[in-house]
Formats: C-alpha cells, sequence, structure tokens
C-alpha cells in the first residue's frame, strides 16, 4: 500500500543546491503578498520605522543626558533640577512613543499574515472545488491538506519580522547618515557590516532551499499516509494490520524527522554568524570610537551616541536575517500553492437554466465515449435514452463502464466524444445551479460529515434548513428513503448527532442517509451508483418501488446488481467492454441474452450463498 509522494503536486523547479534565484521569488512573493494586504502591512512598516526613528532619536538622547547632566553632575556635584526633569521627559517620551509603534508594528505584521493566510486557503479551497474529480484522484488527500496548511503557513512565515526588517533598513538609512555626520570612519565599520550580512544570508539561502523543499514535502507525505491510515481505520484492525501500518507511517515521519535536523543543522551553522557579525560590529565600532576621541575627532557626547546607536542596531539587523532566512522556506512553500492554483482543468458551466417543472427530466446518451488521462477508453459509442418518469437498470461486469457513465449523466466529468442532455439540452450548455436542482447522484459509499441528521440531509440549502415547512420536507425524504423509521427510533430524531463519517450508523443506514439527502432537493432525475447495495433486499425493492410510484415521480438511472432491482426497471442497459451490447426489458433479456443471464444469476446465486452463510453463523 504505497502513497505517491507531494512531491507529486509540486513543480521540480527548486533542484537541489542548484537555484540562484532565491531572493529574487523570495522578494517577489513578498510583493505579491504586501499587494494582497496593503493596508496592514502599511500599518506595521509605518510603526516600525516610528519605532526605529524613536530608538535612533534614543541614541542621541542618551547621548545627551550623559554628556550634559551625569558627567556635569559627577564633575560638579549639582545639576539642576530642570535639566534632570527634562532628561527624565526625553527618555521617558521616547519610551512611550517607541512601545506603541511596536504594539503597531505588532499588529500590522500578524494582521497581515494570517490575513493572508485566509486568502490563499480561501482561494485554494474554491480551487479544490472546482477542479474536475480526475484532478482529485491523482492526488492524496493528506497532500491536500498540507497545500491549505502547511504549505501556506511556510510562504506566509516572512511576513512575521517584515515590518520589523522595514523599519530596520529605515534605520539603517538614517544610521548611516547619522555616522558619517559623525566620524567616517566610524561609517566605515557600519558601511562594511550590512554587505558582509547579506552576502551570508544569500549563502544561506541558496544552501537552504533544496534541504526546504524536500522538507515540504514529507510534511505532505506524513500527512497523506495518516490521513489514509485513520480513512481505513476499520480495515487495519479488522485484517490486523496495526504494525505495518505503525511501520509505514514511522518511516514517512522519521524521513520527515531526518530532513528537519538537516534543516536544523544548516540553520545551527548560519544563525550564530548572522547574529553576531552585528555584535562584532558593535565591538569593532567601539574600538575605532575610541580611538577617534582620543585623537581629538570626536567628543564624549559623539561616542557615547555611536556606542549605543551600534548597540541598539545590533538586534534590529537580525530581522533583515530572519526575513532572509525564511525566504527558501516561502519560495518552497508559494510554490506548491501556486501548483493548485494554477491547476488546470475547471468545469465550465453555461448560462442556460432548465424550467422548473417538477416533471420528471428527460436523460439522453448520445454516442458517449469517456477516456481517462492514461488514454485507456472506458467507454464507447454508448447510446441510449431515459425517458420521463421511467427507471433504467445499467447492468454488467465490473470495470463495464457503468460508475462512468453515472459520472457523466450527474456531470462529474465530461465524455471524451458524443454528448449527455437533459430535457434536450446539453449539460455542458446549463448553470450550475441548474444541474444542481435538476439532477441528484448517490454514490454507492456514502459520505456523512460529523453533524446532525438534520444538517446531513439539508445541507444548508434554502426551504431545508430552516422554514415552516423544513421538517416536513425531511421527514417526506426520510419516509421515501425507507429511513423514517430508525431515525424517528433514535433519542434526538432529525437533531441526533452521527458521529464522524456517520459511525454510530449501520452501512445500510448510512446509504438510506445520503438517498434521503439527494431526494429532500426534489431532484428530476435520480442516478443511484450502487447506492443501495448495504440496505436489505426487500428494503432496497421497497425504496425504488416507492421511487417509481411516487406522487412526485422521477426519472431513475440505477447501477444495478440485484435481481429483484433489476426487475423494477423499465428497460435494461447491459453494458461490456463499455460498450452496450443488449437492451431491453428484464425478462426479455433473459431469455434472448445468454451474457446477460450468465451474469444475473452469478449475481444471484452469490447473494443467496451470502445469505445462507450469514443464516449458518447465526
Amino acid at each position: 500500500m504505497t502513497l505517491p509522494t507531494g512531491a507529486a503536486t509540486a513543480p521540480d523547479d527548486l533542484a537541489a543546491g542548484a537555484d540562484e534565484r532565491i531572493l529574487a521569488r523570495g522578494l517577489k512573493n513578498i510583493g505579491d503578498m504586501i499587494r494582497l494586504a496593503p493596508k496592514p502591512f502599511a500599518v506595521g512598516a509605518a510603526g516600525a520605522m516610528i519605532n526605529t526613528g524613536m530608538t535612533l532619536l534614543l541614541s542621541y538622547v542618551v547621548g545627551w543626558v550623559v554628556a550634559g547632566i551625569a558627567v556635569p553632575a559627577y564633575e560638579n556635584g549639582e545639576v539642576a533640577l530642570g535639566t534632570v526633569l527634562l532628561g527624565v521627559a526625553a527618555l521617558l517620551g521616547t519610551s512611550i512613543v517607541r512601545f506603541s509603534s511596536m504594539c503597531a508594528r505588532r499588529i500590522g505584521a500578524g494582521v497581515m499574515q494570517f490575513g493572508v493566510q485566509a486568502i490563499w486557503r480561501r482561494q485554494i479551497t474554491r480551487r479544490y472545488l472546482a477542479l474536475p474529480v480526475s484532478w482529485h484522484q491523482k492526488h492524496p488527500t493528506g497532500t491536500l491538506l498540507s497545500n491549505a496548511n502547511a504549505d501556506v503557513e511556510a510562504a506566509t512565515r516572512p511576513l512575521a519580522p517584515l515590518p520589523f526588517a522595514c523599519g530596520t533598513l529605515f534605520m539603517v538609512v538614517i544610521a548611516m547618515i547619522a555616522f558619517f555626520t559623525i566620524d567616517w570612519a566610524v561609517a566605515l565599520v557600519a558601511l562594511g557590516m550590512f554587505p558582509a550580512l547579506f552576502a551570508l544570508n544569500a549563502v544561506f539561502a541558496t544552501k537552504m532551499a533544496p534541504r526546504a523543499k524536500r522538507a515540504q514535502e514529507l510534511r505532505a507525505e506524513v500527512s497523506a499516509v495518516g490521513h489514509e491510515s485513520f480513512d481505513g481505520a476499520l480495515v487495519v484492525k479488522a485484517m490486523g494490520r496495526e504494525a505495518a501500518e505503525t511501520e509505514r507511517f514511522s518511516g514517512s515521519a522519521t524521513e520527515l524527522r531526518d530532513a528537519m535536523i538537516g534543516v536544523g543543522r544548516l540553520r545551527a551553522a548560519f544563525d550564530p554568524a548572522i547574529s553576531g557579525l552585528p555584535e562584532i560590529a558593535v565591538l569593532i565600532a567601539l574600538l575605532v570610537g575610541l580611538a577617534r576621541f582620543e585623537a581629538g575627532a570626536i567628543d564624549l557626547e559623539q561616542l557615547v551616541t555611536v556606542s549605543f546607536m551600534f548597540s541598539v542596531l545590533a538586534f534590529p539587523v537580525r530581522a533583515i536575517g530572519w526575513v532572509l532566512g525564511d525566504l527558501p522556506g516561502s519560495v518552497v512553500g508559494r510554490a506548491r500553492v501556486d501548483h493548485v492554483l494554477s491547476a488546470t482543468g475547471d468545469m465550465a458551466y453555461g448560462d442556460k437554466e432548465l424550467p422548473e417543472t417538477g416533471a420528471p427530466a428527460r436523460l439522453e446518451l448520445d454516442a458517449v465515449a469517456y477516456a481517462y488521462p492514461d488514454g485507456h477508453e472506458a467507454l464507447r459509442e454508448v447510446t441510449f435514452t431515459v425517458e420521463p418518469g421511467t427507471t433504467v437498470a445499467l447492468v454488467g461486469a465490473t470495470g463495464s463502464g457503468k460508475s462512468t457513465l453515472a459520472h457523466l449523466a450527474a456531470r462529474l466529468v465530461d465524455p471524451t466524444r458524443g454528448t449527455v442532455r437533459v430535457d434536450g439540452e446539453d449539460l455542458r450548455g446549463l448553470t450550475h445551479a441548474s444541474l444542481a436542482r435538476t439532477t441528484a447522484l448517490v454514490q454507492q459509499i456514502p459520505f456523512v460529515f460529523d453533524d446532525t441528521i438534520r444538517a446531513n440531509i439539508g445541507l444548508g440549502r434554502p426551504g431545508l434548513d430552516t422554514g415552516p415547512d423544513a421538517d416536513e420536507r425531511l421527514w417526506a425524504a426520510l419516509a421515501a428513503a425507507g429511513a423514517e423509521k430508525f431515525i424517528a427510533n433514535l433519542d434526538d430524531g432529525l437533531d441526533t448527532e452521527v458521529g464522524e463519517r456517520g459511525t454510530s450508523l449501520s452501512g445500510g443506514q448510512r446509504q438510506r442517509l445520503t438517498l434521503a439527502r439527494a431526494l429532500a432537493g426534489e431532484p428530476r432525475l435520480l442516478v443511484l451508483d450502487d447506492a443501495t447495495s448495504a440496505v436489505d433486499p426487500k428494503v432496497e425493492s421497497q425504496i425504488l418501488a416507492g421511487l417509481k410510484d411516487s406522487a412526485e415521480a422521477v426519472s431513475v438511472l440505477v447501477v444495478a446488481y440485484r435481481r429483484a432491482t433489476i426487475a423494477l426497471a423499465d428497460e435494461v442497459v447491459f453494458l461490456e467492454g463499455g460498450r452496450i451490447t443488449a437492451r431491453g426489458p428484464h425478462a426479455e433479456l433473459l431469455r434472448t441474452h445468454q451474457p446477460y443471464a450468465d451474469l444475473v444469476t452469478a449475481y444471484e446465486r452469490a447473494e443467496a450463498e451470502r445469505e445462507f452463510d450469514e443464516e449458518s453463523a447465526a
């Protein structure tokens, strides 16, 4: 049981150790995110610039306090009270402004980061909903979850320190002007520090890119393996495969651990150098400043100002390193997000609306063929009609194309050739809303949300979630699906919580619940893809007979196996190898088409043997 890794879901354009465009791509990604949330960025950047401006101003204030207040007080033994109060007011005022601007910087950064994450997650979700079933079948669920979660977080990680880094750049520009104003020798020390810092981060980004890419891929793989294991928990336990699944998950988790350790080791090698470079610059600046002070080039106030300015620059300059350090992971995460957002294959809808007559619909398939992306042709020149109010049964061996036909009828996929029409209109020309109102598909494997019975049937549709006759419509749908009795016997009735994937319900109950969900929308065409296989045969016959004899009859296309179910159909369409080889009433095909008779009786024998085994076991 092998899952495709997350590597298959992202463009392979970050070859190991070969991407020299990390900085450019990372800065472009930052620019794109700023355009998505310009106001929070403006608030954060303005707060950061004010904060750094006040920090630089504080350097001058401290220099003035030391040279103008502290030193005279030490030398003369006294100082004027007004001068002390002025010094306190200057220090306190700059500190208050710094604190307020720091709050603005942090709030702006947080709102921007989480806002962009929300935008991208919504966009990814919309793409998931717009992309066809064939696209989803090629991408593990865990990988898709990773795209919407871990990859979005990685892509937006530089936004947290970004306003701080912008403020730091502003501080650097002002500080360089101040250094050159005070003394050229001190300015040269600062001038040498920043190119060295950027060069070090450029080397780090180049080496980090392939490691970050691999780590993101493995996050997706671990998520995919875990999701599949949770989904298949009953199979794993029933088959005694706990140890094998644990080993499989442990293998992926170990790979992720090793990849993350590799990332950590690289950070451990570069972070001390990146963090230590400004500290070294402070020491050098202090030594140069002392030498210049002794030479008489600068005075005491200027020396204190320079020393304090370098010390307050040391920490903020790291913010630039934080942004640059997060760029490789950000580029990888953005590439994986863009892979989803740029995925093609959307199912385009037309602008035609079918009249809401309430009468059963007419379904026509005209020379329909369908080929999978790998080239395998599942259907060839299929032509038949489901007349209004009739039931047509699709019968055939496994792999004959029955489910593919059901998906075509509900327009989960479009035919490669030919046309599928409802009431004479090509399905591709209908609006999505019109198609959803007209046609309902019920799959063999029912999906039940972790919610109440009411929410599972209504799905928030108008008239089914609230309204004076909402409950009446829900109970009518449950009755038509043969589910009203067991729902009525539940303690909370429609408000009963069914658990994740309906674990509190049996397989047959889940199938009837999903059938009721489809019927509650009052479709004019109902497509059942073996949707009652887990229901007792007698109950299944009652359900299908009730649908046929209902006052609000619908046209039904049903994938059927049981002989009793097939016998209820007005017409049987027999498929072999993706082609129709026989059509007609069930009784007639039994007499005239031997392959059909052999298949149906084989199903009947298998069903009888299963029931006999169950009775014997009981």
